[in-house]
């Protein structure tokens, strides 16, 4: 039970910091939009933790991941190997909407990295997604694996292995939701690499 209390506390000690986090450039514009930050949302305890890039517009109003027509996929994708939001735990790299939808500069990373790297320890998930490349290059740095620096295209799909401080971790790489958005046969590689995911599970 103390563990879970512990967890329970952390988390939320990570919620305040990324609600006044005013050393992040996308905090004044966070804040001038009426946005929230994007923290996370599920299963505390998920052996699956799921990992984008930052939030959308969407995203950034409602204060939660993966809520607009990316996060019906995301959905979508979950269901097809039996698993629904609640069984997970979805967040991202970055916390707060950049502007114009643009990518993630490197210091934005750098800013909410070490508050990611806390999830990742207060949840401790046997298995990690990671959804799209910014995502994926931040895993495999954090973990030190050999596969750092790859092209997603190479690394999509294929189960890989971590070390965590508290064990071995499952690191799967895929495809952000929204490339099958623009790509209808990319939706058939997600859907075939999400089995994957589920196959680091059993």
């Amino acid at each position: 039970m103390q563990d879970q209390n512990n967890r329970e506390a952390g988390l939320a000690a990570i919620e305040d910091e990324i609600e006044m986090l005013t050393t992040s450039p996308l905090y004044t514009y966070r804040v001038a939009q009426g946005w929230r930050p994007v923290i996370g949302e599920g299963d505390h305890d998920a052996s699956l933790m799921l990992i984008g890039e930052a939030p959308g517009k969407e995203e950034a109003r409602q204060g939660r991941p993966f809520v607009g027509a990316s996060g019906r996929l995301l959905d979508e994708l979950l269901a097809s190997v039996g698993l629904q939001r609640a069984d997970v735990y979805i967040t991202n790299v970055v916390k707060d909407r950049p502007p114009d939808n643009r990518d993630p500069t490197v210091d934005e990373v750098r800013i909410y990295a070490p508050l990611l790297a806390r999830q990742i320890e207060l949840i401790q998930p046997r298995v990690i997604a990671t959804l799209g490349r910014f995502a994926m290059q931040f895993v495999l740095t954090h973990f030190a694996m050999p596969e750092a620096g790859q092209k997603i295209s190479t690394l999509h799909g294929r189960p890989l292995v971590a070390h965590a401080p508290y064990g071995e971790v499952r690191v799967v790489p895929l495809y952000h939701p929204a490339v099958a958005l623009y790509a209808a046969k990319q939706k058939q590689t997600l859907l075939a690499d999400f089995q994957q995911v589920r196959a680091q599970l059993e």
